[in-house]
Parts: C-alpha cells; sequence; structure tokens
C-alpha cells in the first residue's frame, strides 16, 4: 500500500486516526510511563489498572479514551506533531509512516466496519496487543550524556541528588519537576511492579510481536535484556517473524559484551528470530565525543564496534547519532571511521558495505541549549562540509557505502540549523549553555575550552560572531 492509499484509508476513519495508537508502544518500566508514538508526551500508567490487567501497560483507561476520539473523527490534542506537518505542508506525517508499517499495516482488518456499516470490527474500549514494542527495563547506566536526565540515566540521578539541578532555565535534570510530572525512577533495590507486570504479559505478548526493542539506560547492566535473550533461546517454538532489536553504548565490562556477544550468535545462527538489530550511540569523534558522554572511553567504544562486526558476522549495527552543537566539529571524522567499518566487515551475510553498519542521524532537540541552532552562523560551513564529505565516499568500488537517506539525514541538520530563530530564545538557549557547561566543568573535572576552542566566546557568553 502506498503512503496517499494509507492516508486515504486513515481518513476514511476519522482525520485524526492512526494506528500507532494501538499497535506501537513504548514502556519505560524504569518509572511506569508509557506512549504510542515517540511525539506525544508520556503519562503515567495507574497501578490500580496493572492490577488484573498487565497488557494496561499499553492499554491504560488514558490512551483507551485518545482511541476513541480518533474512531470518533476526532483529532487527539497529544498528536499536534502530525496535525502540523499536514497542515502546513504536502509532506505525509508519522501517522502515515507509522499506520503503513509492517508491524502496523497486517491489522488493518480489524479497523473495517461491520455489516452494518456503522460500527467497526474494534472497540475502543478492548485491550490489544501491540506488534512493535520498545522497553525500558532499567534507569541504570554507567554515562552521563550531557542532554540526558536522571530519570534516563542513573549516574545523572547520582549527580542531581548530590549536587543539585544546573542553572539553567530549563528543567530537564530538576528533580522537583521530575516528581511533579511523576517521571522519577523506582530504586532498584525495590522490587518494580511495572517490570513484573511485563514479564506477566510477556508470554502472551511474545506470539505476535513483530518488533521488539530494548533501550535504556544501558540495557546490558540490566538483568532483565539477559532473560529475554534467554527466552529467546529455550523457547522450544520461537516466533521466527520477530525482529529483535538491542540499544547499547558498548561501554560495558568485556564479561558482559563477551556473554552479549554468545547469546547474539545462538540466537541469529538458529535463526531463532527474522533478523537481529543492533544499536549504539554515539555522536561525533575522539575527545569530543568522550565530553558530550561523560564516561565513554572512545578508543574502547570503538574497539568494542569492530569486535561485534568481526565476532557477529550476520547482524549490522546502527549508530545512533543525536547531533548536537558539540557535534560539529569532529565529525567528518567519524564519517570516515564509519566508511572503514562499511568497507572491512563485509561477508556472505554483509554483501554491501551500507549493510554493514547505518549511521541514523537524528538532530537535538532538547534541552534547547545544546541543539545546533545555539551555534553561531559561521559554523554551517563544517556541516556543508561533512555532507560533501559523505557524498564523496557514498560508493566504494562501485558499491554503496552511504545510502541517501543517511546523507538526507544530515542535511535536514543543515537545514534545520539554517531555520530562523526567536532572538529571545537564542540568547536564553546561549546563557543557558554557558552557565551549563560552566557548572559541568565544576563537577565533572572537565575543560571545555581545552577540547572545544572554536566555541571560547559562547562558553564566556563573549560576543557574536
Amino acid at each position: 500500500m502506498d503512503y496517499q492509499e494509507t492516508k486515504d484509508k486513515l481518513n476514511n476513519i476519522g482525520c485524526g486516526m492512526c494506528l500507532a495508537k494501538w499497535t506501537q508502544v513504548t514502556i519505560h518500566l524504569q518509572n511506569g510511563h508509557t506512549h504510542s508514538c515517540h511525539h506525544p508526551r508520556t503519562h503515567k500508567i495507574p497501578l490500580t489498572e496493572l492490577k488484573d490487567n498487565p497488557s494496561a501497560l499499553h492499554n491504560t483507561n488514558y490512551k483507551k479514551r485518545q482511541r476513541r476520539t480518533m474512531l470518533s473523527g476526532g483529532r487527539p490534542e497529544e498528536c499536534d506533531y502530525c496535525w502540523n506537518v499536514e497542515d502546513n505542508s504536502n509532506e505525509f506525517s508519522d501517522r502515515i509512516y507509522k499506520s503503513n508499517d509492517d508491524w502496523s499495516a497486517k491489522h488493518w482488518d480489524k479497523f473495517q466496519k461491520e455489516i452494518d456499516g456503522t460500527n467497526y470490527l474494534i472497540d475502543w474500549k478492548e485491550n490489544f496487543n501491540p506488534s512493535y514494542v520498545e522497553v525500558v527495563f532499567s534507569s541504570a547506566c554507567n554515562l552521563k550524556c550531557s542532554y540526558c536526565a536522571p530519570h534516563i540515566s542513573s549516574k545523572w540521578m547520582e549527580e542531581i541528588e548530590k549536587h543539585g539541578h544546573y542553572p539553567t532555565t530549563t528543567k530537564f535534570n530538576n528533580l522537583q519537576h521530575l516528581k511533579n510530572v511523576k517521571a522519577i525512577p523506582i530504586p532498584h533495590r525495590e522490587p518494580n511492579p511495572y517490570v513484573e507486570a511485563f514479564w506477566k504479559w510477556w508470554p502472551e505478548l511474545y506470539r505476535d510481536l513483530h518488533t521488539f526493542r530494548i533501550t535504556g539506560g544501558e540495557p546490558l547492566l540490566s538483568k532483565d535484556t539477559f532473560k529475554v535473550l534467554d527466552y529467546i533461546i529455550k523457547e522450544e517454538n520461537p516466533n521466527r517473524e520477530l525482529v529483535l532489536s538491542i540499544n547499547s553504548n558498548l561501554m560495558v565490562p568485556d564479561n558482559l559484551i563477551d556473554e552479549f556477544i554468545e547469546k547474539v550468535n545462538i540466537i541469529t545462527k538458529e535463526k531463532r528470530v527474522k533478523e537481529f538489530q543492533m544499536f549504539t550511540s554515539v555522536d561525533t569523534w575522539g575527545k569530543d565525543a568522550e565530553y558530550i558522554r561523560n564516561g565513554l572511553v572512545f578508543n574502547k567504544f570503538w574497539d568494542n564496534c569492530n569486535k561485534f562486526l568481526r565476532e557477529c558476522p550476520i547482524p549490522s549495527l546502527t549508530f545512533m547519532v543525536t547531533y548536537n552543537a558539540l557535534s560539529v566539529f569532529n565529525f567528518d571524522k567519524f564519517i570516515e571511521g564509519a566508511y572503514k567499518l562499511k568497507t572491512e566487515y563485509m561477508n556472505e551475510s554483509r554483501m554491501y558495505p551500507s549493510s554493514v553498519c547505518v549511521i541514523d542521524i537524528s538532530y537535538l532537540r532538547y534541552p534547547t541549549h545544546q541543539t545546533v541552532k545555539v551555534l553561531y552562523k559561521k559554523f554551517n560551513s563544517l556541516i556543508k562540509k561533512q555532507i560533501k564529505l559523505m557524498k564523496s565516499l557514498q560508493y566504494s568500488d562501485n558499491k554503496e557505502c552511504f545510502t541517501d537517506m543517511e546523507i538526507s539525514k544530515l542535511e535536514r541538520i543543515l537545514d534545520w540549523m539554517n531555520s530562523p530563530n526567536n532572538r529571545k530564545e537564542l540568547y536564553r538557549n546561549r546563557k543557558d549553555f554557558s552557565n551549563f557547561f560552566r557548572e559541568h566543568d565544576k563537577r565533572r573535572g572537565t575543560s571545555f575550552i581545552d577540547i572545544f576552542p572554536e566555541l571560547e566566546n559562547l562558553y564566556k557568553k563573549k560576543g557574536k560572531k
């Protein structure tokens, strides 16, 4: 089904219809939050709803009311990202893309009308098992990335509990704010009722899953991640249509890396899943990357990337790049490093460089003081050079290395950087930038100016260039 056909089918049900509200879910088990699609804010899962229904990890009463609105022809306010795209451009929004994906499309028959032509085969009050599931088992993490937050990283939580929140206008690391929105993680030493509910639901959920992805925190520090792998290895009748994905910063102890690689090889070589996807996060190269992702040892990280590609001959590796203000200066070296991996680890399963590893670039939007939009316009030229470099390396021996999609995502960074700024917001964000990183250096014993001398004026709140 093409995208226009999908849009027409959705609009035939209602102008606000999106299958993702049923078929996709991200569940933050560390603090009991959930949402379908990454655009709406998460909401708290009431424990009372979980008592007799572990699928309420997805099927909350709140979400069911949004489904009712969609089936009634309305537009839930929380989905305004898509309405803004559709109402102000000729582009397809994410509700079209998500409803067209394999994991959604297979459920279309459930949204047809009954014989009388008035009611849908599906009832908004019904529980629904999603086919695309992302879970966060724990906030346990060994890094403190500059743009992360205490409810996602335990290292961040330790720092904020000790020193308090940073002196910025944004509240991303303010514990009182996180308490107000009920985002504080459940302590690791206590039983987590949301994790317990997940494992009650899992045997039923697993059967029809299309995609299951584990994120974090750092998933390889969670025993539940390995419990999932063991379940798939030991299951007598595994779901061989499953796409299994795991995120990792690849900075955990060697024994965990080795155990992980061993289990991945069993799963892939025995074809116990349709596909295994490995994701890792890095935002640029070398010392710059270490500063952004506090606790990262870049050479060790890169060695583990090589180790995974070398010892796991079937799956590919995807680099999730959150391109931010500090990514700009050495990203060309990262492109060259990825190019080397792409050309070095081709084999019978990875017949093209583009299938060895992928650079999936998104741009940081929050916290606003660390986005590329705080930078002076003169730095646009660096991104232009990076785009030019990626295009020059797009092919090797007539084989595709960098796809058009990889290149286009870097071009989007430049487009967004060049989009208009609100002068007041820009002033506030640059002030927050300086306040944040000056405090960062005090707390973490780092030296911003040594790593990023090009941004000395921004760091010291001097002049405009």
